[in-house]
């Protein structure tokens, strides 16, 4: 039995969090995302009290922490106020350093100091960091280096992407943004060149899992550049593991389970986002063990999946006295 099962707790692989800023700093971003058609009603500010109280009142034991800022300095910043955070709460945060992908050089220097300075427990990248995506030529050193390692490396959506159709990014573009990098990478078999990785993709997959069936129909007709098989296809996708952030439902579980099965789904709640409210969580973390879509067991099995990912951070837990 593990550590999260003796106490009946969560294990959260999707949640996120932002250094301190000033109200004027939070005003700004605020207004740039209303720029880009997200009308959050206030500023967004994350803290630590507000999150370690919902995690009590939710029975969640560890959120592992993640946040990809739009430059290298933030980025920096960020992964060392993230290193504090799990320093000050070793048994309740686990970090997912960000990596600056549009820099393939960068990302290699960020990923060392992350994993050899900060005790990163693992990595967290954007599936497309201003305009490169993860599937591009220029990242193979970074891929070669994580597959060394062994790591973990969860895979969120930009969600700072322009509306689309007047609709909001966070609402449903960025399930496609997420399908379209992860098709890419399996095209050019990313995924199956480095095995050592585990690679984790936000929002139970996104659109690909959905899509999977349509590839492997149609992905080596010879209308299809660079064509690939159906067995090529499920050998790479069924490698891959998914969370449940706001998707914790029938309509995205189904088709994840059909895709990377029930023993790759880890608990998400997307925390610290300013698209999840506390009811929003809450809805979706009760959807999980009560929608039909798995049976108990599997639901069971998705709450603590993330300790057998991260065994540094289970040993935390399980030498906390807090639980």
């Amino acid at each position: 039995m593990s550590a999260a099962e003796s106490t009946g707790r969560y294990v959260d692989i999707h949640a996120h969090f932002t250094v301190p800023s000033t109200a004027e700093e939070r005003v700004r971003t605020w207004q740039a995302m209303l720029g880009q058609g997200i009308y959050f009603p206030e500023p967004h500010e994350w803290s630590v009290e507000r999150t370690l109280s919902y995690m009590d009142s939710s029975g969640t034991a560890m959120q592992l922490l993640s946040n990809v800022p739009d430059s290298l300095p933030a980025l920096r910043a960020s992964n060392d106020y993230g290193a504090t955070l799990v320093q000050d709460h070793p048994s309740r945060f686990g970090l997912l350093a960000a990596l600056p992908t549009d820099d393939p050089s960068a990302a290699l220097t960020e990923a060392r100091r992350a994993r050899n300075v900060l005790g990163a427990d693992g990595f967290a990248v954007t599936t497309n960091y201003h305009g490169v995506h993860l599937g591009d030529e220029s990242l193979a050193p970074l891929w070669k280096q994580l597959d060394e390692w062994d790591s973990v490396v969860f895979v969120h959506p930009d969600a700072r992407r322009p509306p689309t159709l007047d609709h909001p990014a966070p609402l449903y573009e960025v399930a496609f943004d997420t399908a379209r990098t992860v098709f890419d990478m399996v095209f050019r078999k990313t995924f199956a060149r480095h095995p050592g990785i585990t690679f984790v993709i936000a929002h139970c997959g996104g659109a690909f899992p959905a899509l999977t069936g349509r590839l492997r129909l149609l992905g080596n007709e010879s209308w299809v550049p660079q064509g690939i098989t159906a067995h090529d296809i499920d050998a790479q996708v069924s490698s891959l593991y998914v969370d449940t952030a706001a998707t914790a439902f029938p309509q995205s579980l189904l088709p994840a389970v059909a895709t990377v099965g029930a023993d790759h789904i880890v608990y998400g709640s997307d925390w610290g986002a300013p698209c999840t409210t506390e009811a929003s969580a809450e809805a979706n973390r009760s959807s999980l063990g009560h929608c039909g879509a798995l049976s108990s067991r599997e639901a069971d099995g998705v709450r603590d999946r993330a300790l057998d990912l991260f065994p540094g951070a289970a040993l935390r837990i399980a030498g906390s006295t807090d639980l």
